[in-house]
């Protein structure tokens, strides 16, 4: 074989390990100011991020080359190269920045800022500033894109309802009632339900998007709090903050189908790109436990920095 026919078979071969890599978990550890990254192969943490002074929420651009972390400590949203590690802007907002979520084209960005009552929408391009959208719910914690990127649903901890947001618009076109302080939110993946975890409720509300109302109220444990829905659509879970499980949601029965032993304070989770394992954030454990979904099994608790607010998997 020649030497150019070497080469390229190597290469081949490296595009393709590359290509099977596992993903990444990046977890903001709000008290250490850190972000924690764990190797999904492995279930190791290999390395730590530094990540302003107290950071909350976590969102990336399409290929997870940057990373976009609220950090409260110092009222700004940061973005962060993934591989560096190095800060590579930081965007002013108001006071208490919490969740932050990306279109699902990357090109906007969306964050609740909890003391100003508001969302601020950003081009990611440019990390500018398009829009402070005000909103009805005090304290809004979550604003996250519908799969079409058409809508913002936001919750806020004073309010009994999510309310939604005309993105083209960029103003609140409306509200849903759900339980009281609403807090996690996820989509199904065709974008026609929502999922609102109502942590004073002790449920999950239900909301079909087109008709914007709650069609079902299931039971889940006390102070219910973070969202994940499968890439498939059939399971949807939920954690329960004072309880410390995870509770297995039947998305076409409205039914919870199993209850899985955590850590302290299970907080926002996410899954990783196939569906196959469940990250979970315990705040009081200082862990990440790591649930296979297909058995509903808890595989692992991996020890992270402290304070982790939530996951996300690139």
């Amino acid at each position: 074989m020649s030497s150019l026919r070497v080469c390229l078979a190597l290469a081949g071969i490296l595009s393709g390990a590359a290509a099977l890599a596992a993903p990444l978990a990046y977890i903001p550890n709000e008290k250490s100011a850190t972000l924690s990254v764990i190797d999904t192969a492995t279930g190791t943490v290999v390395r730590e991020i530094a990540a302003g002074k107290r950071p909350r929420g976590i969102a990336a651009d399409p290929q997870g080359r940057i990373l976009y972390v609220t950090d409260a400590g110092s009222s700004a949203l940061l973005a962060l190269d993934a591989a560096a590690g190095t800060t590579l802007a930081t965007i002013a907002l108001g006071k208490s920045p919490e969740g932050v979520s990306a279109s699902s084209d990357g090109r906007l960005l969306a964050v609740a800022v909890e003391e100003g009552n508001s969302v601020a929408l950003i081009d990611a391009a440019s990390r500018r500033i398009l829009a402070e959208i005000p909103v009805a719910g005090k304290n809004p914690e979550h604003a996250v894109f519908s799969p079409d990127g058409r809508w913002l649903l936001v919750s806020a901890e004073d309010a009994e309802q999510v309310d939604v947001i005309d993105v083209a618009q960029r103003r609140q076109a409306g509200s849903v009632a759900v339980g009281l302080r609403p807090r996690g939110i996820g989509f199904s993946p065709d974008g026609s339900r929502a999922y609102i975890a109502c942590e004073l409720a002790n449920a999950v509300h239900v909301v079909d998007m087109a008709a914007r109302r709650s069609l079902a109220v299931i039971p889940a444990g006390k102070n219910t709090a973070g969202v994940a829905v499968h890439p498939g659509g059939k399971q949807v879970y939920v954690s329960n903050g004072a309880d410390g499980t995870v509770m297995v949601v039947d998305a076409v029965r409205n039914a919870v189908t199993a209850t899985i032993p955590v850590g302290k304070r299970p907080w926002n989770m996410a899954l990783t790109p196939d569906g196959a394992r469940l990250y979970v954030a315990n705040g009081r454990s200082d862990s990440v436990s790591v649930i296979d979904t297909a058995t509903g099994r808890r595989l692992d608790d991996i020890a992270v920095g402290q304070l982790p607010w939530g996951v996300l998997i690139r």
